[in-house]
């Protein structure tokens, strides 16, 4: 169902099933997959597509008219976001994968590569090329640098300002962004076996716990034997911290 008073420009591909309300307007590179949901005083633009069961919130604006921009299947965008909206020398796509939660009055920019299963609380926003990993939460008004990278199961505290990259599983806050600690509740929601935890535990001590060890870093994802410690040894090793 589409309300009478939306402008459709010829070219958008729209799913037969997909629900569009009042007063939005719908660019020609435009592609509205199946279950969609769009309510009123939306703004889509350039090569945008929006994947099944998405659900877009009044008063958001995707994209421009140079942008390219894929949200996943599943993910909500609330009022007021601001997906892709400025024009900028970066024409890189931005790649929202699927099941994510951007809450009000996010910004991201060109480039910026989200995961699955990621919460993007109130007033969060991404500059260019950040890349988040999948099951980081990021706290409202809290502000991610450019060329930056947050690793796996993040939780960023709210007005924190990062401009750095966050290894996975790590707890992090303040202005300017420090870690804090790993994210324990996190990784118990997460992770079944206890001796995973304790492993990543142990590295964390090694690799952090006095400044930021590459060397150790190196070492410990070549020998470690746990999925899970290579992966965070391996994202402190190519990191910029």
């Amino acid at each position: 169902m589409i309300d009478k008073t939306t402008i459709i420009e010829d070219g958008a591909s729209i799913a037969e099933d997909a629900v569009i309300g009042p007063f939005c307007f719908i660019g020609r590179d435009t592609v509205i997959a199946s279950g969609v949901n769009i309510a009123s005083n939306v703004i889509i633009k350039g090569k945008t597509t929006l994947e099944e069961n998405t659900k877009i919130f009044s008063f958001a604006t995707i994209g421009n008219e140079s942008s390219t921009i894929r949200i996943g299947k599943n993910t909500h965008v609330r009022e007021f976001v601001q997906i892709g909206t400025q024009e900028s020398d970066n024409k890189q796509s931005i790649e929202i994968s699927h099941d994510n939660f951007i809450m009000a009055y996010v910004q991201i920019m060109n480039g910026v590569k989200i995961a699955n299963n990621c919460v993007l609380t109130n007033a969060v926003r991404l500059y260019e090329n950040v890349k988040c990993e999948e099951r980081v939460i990021i706290g409202g008004l809290s502000t991610v640098e450019e060329n930056n990278r947050i690793g796996t199961g993040v939780m960023i505290g709210g007005a924190s300002y990062v401009n750095h990259d966050i290894p996975p599983f790590c707890l992090v806050e303040g202005n300017r962004s420090s870690i804090k600690g790993l994210n324990i509740i996190g990784l118990r929601r997460r992770l079944e076996n206890p001796d995973d935890i304790e492993e990543i535990k142990a590295a964390y001590k090694k690799l952090l716990s006095h400044g930021v060890d590459k060397e150790t870093a190196k070492t410990l994802e070549q020998e470690s034997q746990n999925g899970y410690v290579k992966l965070f040894a391996g994202f402190i090793k190519e990191s910029n911290l």
